[in-house]
Parts: structure tokens; sequence; C-alpha cells
């Protein structure tokens, strides 16, 4: 049988294949696997670890062969000996949020897109991959060497899954995730998450009691609420309407304090211009209010140096861009305010021409001129594969194949589970184009493209492990 024929008749089966691919993404959507509290065998919660077990399940029924990494991580299989390729997906997800149409972990069909939290990020494309291998082994094609789905666990907080299941295991020769864009990405920024504080006792009439903003590091804050002392609802009126912000503001008077809440839009920290930032719009209008005391000038300081709308560190010094990667970006992504002790949490993604020290070492001292203490910085370095290595020409040949379109190689904000593998890249799941609301309410992913996740990976094996 010809090369030819062998993709179509793998293109043709997974299509058959399709409302099992759905009805399996919809029994993993159930899962609210978000980082919840670890429990024995369950490191980063039971709905994380029971996801794990139903999508090892659901392998195992394929005769497939799997092992579960104490619940850090799991493997599939289907080919003897160590595998020649690795894919890394992930099965945890983002808290949902609010916004939603219905039920994040109840998925929906509606005009040709299955809605749910995870649906592309990225418990979609894991199930592609699942597929992919099923279609493989099913028709009996050969492969000459192996392949290995990696799922992991821990990806949308820092990734321990995988630290543990590599000090384990060994990477493969090749690794790509279904966890980017198509058609390859070849480089993906650094990233720092900083954090900052600051002790400020509660002074004077107008006064900021509590503040408490964002929940996750790597995400645009959509909400963000304050409590006041000693300012008029009318004061507040005017105060949100001179800023005349895209952020929707809502207030209410209980007990002789004022409670304000700043009502923004949620997006991934490597792309804060998608979203409407709720900590740094309530910061400007507590700003407006002129509070008493060193409270008001942390609240000044903290507006200087994290502007609303601002996404790139300029005020703060670190505006930094080149031309493989574009523009540094920087987010104040988590606030809080209480019993006199200030918290803030930054998200910074840096070009792949500049370090971490490059970074901080302009980022720290101006926080410290303004009397905030930094700590707990985690960085990791930018990740870069070269454009014409023979594993990024041979999936770009598969997305050329697949799509009959230009294949070609761009660079990202966020961090992959490759991004300390040695030429390791991403490789899909989305178009370029798509919005899927990652992250967002109402995250979705088309069916069709559900499909057509399976048959990329499927050939992309197919090209790499084949005879």
């Amino acid at each position: 049988m010809s090369n030819t024929d062998i993709k179509q008749q793998l293109f043709d089966y997974i299509d058959t294949l399709e409302g099992e691919m759905i009805s399996t993404l919809s029994e993993l959507i159930s899962f609210p696997s978000y980082q919840q509290e670890a429990r024995d065998g369950a490191p980063f919660g039971t709905p994380v670890r029971e996801c794990l077990d139903h999508a090892l399940a659901v392998c195992e029924s394929f005769g497939m062969k799997t092992r579960n990494f104490d619940g850090y991580a799991g493997t599939v299989t289907f080919t003897d000996g160590e595998p020649e390729l690795g894919i890394l997906a992930h099965l945890d997800v983002v808290p949902e949020g609010t916004g939603w149409t219905s039920d994040p972990y109840t998925a929906r069909i509606e005009g040709g897109k299955l809605y749910g939290r995870g649906a592309i990020d990225d418990k979609g494309p894991a199930v592609s991959v699942i597929y992919a291998m099923k279609a493989l082994k099913d028709l009996g094609i050969p492969l000459r060497k192996g392949v290995r789905l990696i799922l992991g666990t821990n990806e949308e907080n820092g990734s321990g899954c995988m630290r543990y299941y590599f000090s384990k295991e060994k990477p493969p020769k090749y690794s790509f995730t279904p966890d980017g864009n198509y058609p390859v990405i070849n480089i993906e920024k650094g990233m720092i998450r900083g954090a900052f504080e600051c002790e400020i006792p509660s002074e004077g009439n107008r006064t900021l009691i509590e503040f408490h903003g964002g929940k996750i590091i790597n995400a645009v804050p959509e909400l963000a609420s304050a409590v006041v002392g000693g300012v008029s609802k009318d004061e507040i009126s005017k105060a949100v309407a001179e800023l005349n912000s895209e952020v929707g503001f809502t207030f209410s008077e209980s007990g002789g304090s004022i409670r304000i809440e700043a009502h923004g839009v949620s997006a991934h920290a490597s792309m804060p211009s998608m979203g409407k930032n709720s900590v740094t719009a309530l910061l400007s209008l507590l700003d407006k209010l002129s509070l008493d005391g060193e409270i008001g000038v942390k609240i000044a300081a903290l507006c200087e140096l994290f502007p609303y709308g601002e996404t790139n560190g300029a005020s703060i010094g670190i505006d930094f861009r080149d031309e493989q990667s574009g523009e540094l970006t920087c987010l104040l992504s988590v606030l809080d305010y209480e019993n006199g002790k200030l918290r803030g949490c930054n998200d910074i993604r840096l070009p792949v021409s500049f370090t971490v020290n490059d970074i901080l070492s302009v980022y720290k001292p101006k926080l410290e001129a303004k009397g905030f203490s930094t700590h707990d910085s985690m960085g990791m370095e930018p990740h870069y594969v070269p454009s014409d290595s023979p594993f990024v020409k041979t999936l770009l040949g598969v997305y050329e194949e697949v799509t009959g379109e230009k294949g070609e190689c761009i660079a990202i904000g966020g961090g992959t589970y490759v991004h300390d593998i040695d030429g390791g890249v991403a490789f899909g799941a989305e178009f370029m184009g798509e919005d899927n609301h990652m992250h967002s309410a109402d995250e979705s992913i088309k069916i069709s493209h559900l499909t057509l996740n399976a048959k990329m990976f499927a050939l992309a094996i197919l090209r790499i492990c084949g005879e």
C-alpha cells in the first residue's frame, strides 16, 4: 500500500471515530480538574487524579499500555521499547471563573463547537492524540519506532507533574506538545513570576479596608473588589465617570463602608492586551479617591508602575522587545490588602534575546524605590529551537500536507511542557486566528478541529516513527 493510500485509510478511519472523541472529551470535561488540596495519591487534588485515572482507563479499553506515576502523570503507549517521540498533553485546567453561558463542567454542543472548561486547553487536544494513536493501532499500521503520550496534571500551576515524571523517566529523542498554535511554535518567551509586598497601617478617615483581585498569576484578573471607608457614593460615582473605563464598576454600602467591585475580562497572561484588567482599573479608581495616609501613597505608586491598559512594562522600565519574539508583556495579576499587609504578583514574559536577570535588575529596584519589598521571583529563561531542525521541518511538512497552507514557525509568550526539553516544540492545537476563549468563559473547540487535530497528530506520528 502506498503512503498516500495509508494516509487516506488513516484519515477515513479517524472520521468514523468523531462521535467517540466527543463522548470521551465530554467525560473528561466533567472533572473540575483545577489544582485543589493535595491528598494521598492525588498531589494536585482528587478531581485531577480522577480525571487522569479516567483518561488512562479509556486508553486501556483500547488495548493500549498505560502507567500512572503516583498521580502526577500518566503514560500511554501501544508500541514496544523506548519511544522515539513523546507527545505531552495536560488534563488540569484553570478554575472556571464567571460569565459562562452554561455549566463549564458539562459539555455543551452548539453551532459546531463543543463548550466546556478544558475543551481547547488541553483536554480536547489530549483526546485527539489518544484517538490518533488508537487509529494507528487499530489499523495495524507498522511503526519502526515508538511513540508515548505523556499526560500531565499540573501544567497550569508550575508543571510540578513533569518535574516528577522526568525524575523517573528520560525525555524521548523528539517531543511536541499539542498545547499551542499551528504551524509550529519554536520560540517560547521566558517567564518571571514576581511577588512584592509591604506593611501599610490603616490611617485617617478616608481609607482602604481591604482589596482582593485576581486568583491566579497567569491570567488577566476579571474581578477585583475593595472596601473603603470615609468615602461617599457620590464621590465614587464621580470618579467612575472621570475614568471612563472599559472595566465596569458596581458599589454598595454596608455598615458605614462601601464595597466596590470592578468587572473586567480575563485572558491568558501571555496575551494581556486581550483582557481588561480589573485590578489595575480598580487601583486607578481608588487613586482618584485620594485616600489618606500611606495607603494612598502606595496606591498612587502602583498606578504609576502598572497603569491600566499598559501591558509592555514601560512604566516600570522593562519594555524590551526583539524581532524574533516581539515585545515583553507585564501583568499585575493578583493584589490583596487586608489587616495592614499588601501583597501583589506579576506575570512577565520576556523576549528570547533577554535573560531573566536583565529584567529583574530593573524590575526589583523600581518596586523597592517605591517602598515595596520583592521576593519569591521565579524565572524561566526563553526557549528556542532552530526552525531548520529536521524535527521541526517534518512537523511543518505535516501541517502543509494536511492543510495545504504554508508552514512557518512562530513565537509565543506562553510557556508549555516542552519549555525545558531540548529540541521540544508546540504543534497545535489551535489554528491561527481562532478565538476559543482559552482561560475564559465559554471555552470551546470546533468539533471539526477535534477530528482534524487527530489526523494531524496521527500523520506526525507516522512521519516520525513510521517505516
